[in-house]
């Protein structure tokens, strides 16, 4: 990582600062060591330390202020994984922190054409839990839904390549539309039958049953649903088991 950036990696031991914007990203539980370890670094009076938590706020960085420097959090809504990089365009950055290091933070994110919005300190880890339901989780969904389909005799790259359609106009219409427009299929139709039907035979399929009867509960309290009775009879029936 040194090399692509043209940086020179040194033990923290033999760490000198320079810069006037230090951005720890590390993983959540190293980053108040990782800033105890570099308060020898420079002079940190007037300097900008940022971190890139989601879920923590900037007072995993107190050495720091506590030595002068002025510290928020920094976190993109968006989703890292090997192998890909994301563009940073348009991706809205949670902050939280000191005023002028929220400034110092508003300016880098639009150099890199993100967007910011302000979050509260104690609003942090449901904002971070936010995100889990917007892509880890939703991962982890789709991860639920190829066992399903092979349930149906679809192999996993099959079944991936044959969503993508569905999957597309779902976000679509999501967009456009927003979460209760966009709601088919039969628990918007109030078909008990067929739902009774998904979860008999989601039985043999490990965490499918679980994860259907969770949505699908969560579902009925949200969105729009016919027959709603017939339904959460039906749901209730696999809920006890």
């Amino acid at each position: 990582m040194a090399r692509e950036t043209g940086s020179i990696a040194v033990p923290v031991s033999r760490a000198t600062i320079q810069a006037g914007v230090v951005w720890f990203c590390v993983p959540d539980a190293a980053i108040a060591n990782a800033a105890a370890s570099l308060t020898n670094a420079t002079d940190w009076k007037g300097k900008i330390a940022l971190h890139s938590s989601g879920a923590l706020a900037s007072g995993e960085l107190k050495v720091l202020k506590d030595r002068g420097a002025n510290v928020a959090s920094v976190h993109p809504l968006m989703t890292f994984v090997r192998g890909s990089r994301p563009s940073l365009v348009d991706v809205p950055f949670a902050i939280e922190g000191d005023r002028k290091a929220l400034r110092i933070a508003r300016s880098i994110v639009l150099d890199l054409g993100g967007l910011c919005f302000p979050i509260k300190e104690e609003h942090k880890a449901a904002y971070h839990a936010w995100g889990m339901f917007a892509s880890p989780l939703l991962t982890a969904l789709l991860a639920v839904t190829e066992r399903v389909a092979a349930a149906a005799g679809v192999q996993r790259k099959s079944a991936r390549e044959r969503m993508l359609p569905i999957l597309r106009q779902t976000i679509a219409n999501y967009s456009r539309l927003g979460a209760a427009a966009s709601f088919s299929g039969p628990l918007a139709r109030g078909d008990a039958a067929t739902v009774k039907k998904h979860l008999k035979v989601l039985q043999g399929v490990y965490g499918g049953g679980e994860v259907y009867l969770a949505l699908a509960r969560s579902a009925l309290h949200e969105l729009p649903a016919k027959n709603q009775a017939a339904l959460k009879k039906v749901i209730n029936k696999y809920v006890s088991k």
